[in-house]
């Protein structure tokens, strides 16, 4: 349960930058604000089991995924995070970077077992500098092994 938790965090997160990306490349006001998808697949995801045997509070899961176009088709970056298990059965506290062409974003807040989370953009560099705003993670497969990431970003100054 944990393994697919990671991989969704990070596919989602992954799938959104690559959006973004595209998106603010071609709207005349990419630095300020975009809304864009990216694909995670979540291909590392390691659990390290910190506490009492199997799903318990404190448990980290790590993370460095590929992060794909939109349509999953080609590689357009790469994410690198990690999740402490916070509520068991129910939810990881994560922060990650997705970096992409030009520059990366972080992202910070709650990965649910089940259904969508949001997580808040928290800063980004280059052409992302002051960035902020949401990413929705959805899970695109019920295996858990790649996630859609989609920003919906603002600039902040």
């Amino acid at each position: 349960m944990r393994t697919s938790i990671v991989v969704t965090v990070g596919t989602v997160v992954a799938a959104s930058l690559a959006f973004a990306g595209q998106a603010m490349a071609s709207s005349p006001d990419h630095h300020r604000h975009g809304r864009f998808t990216v694909v995670e697949r979540a291909l590392t995801d390691t659990t390290a089991d910190t506490g009492p045997a199997g799903d318990s509070l404190g448990d980290v899961l790590a993370f460095a995924n590929p992060i794909f176009n939109a349509k999953n088709t080609h590689k357009v970056g790469t994410d690198n995070g990690s999740c402490v298990r916070t509520a068991v059965g129910s939810a990881y506290e994560c922060t990650w970077t997705t970096s992409l062409p030009g520059g990366s974003l972080v992202v910070s807040g709650p990965f649910r077992d089940h259904g969508d989370s949001t997580l808040a953009v928290t800063g980004g560099t280059g052409k992302y500098r002051g960035a902020s705003g949401e990413m929705r993670l959805h899970a695109r497969n019920a295996a858990g092994s790649a996630y859609n990431f989609t920003f919906s970003l603002r600039r902040s100054h």
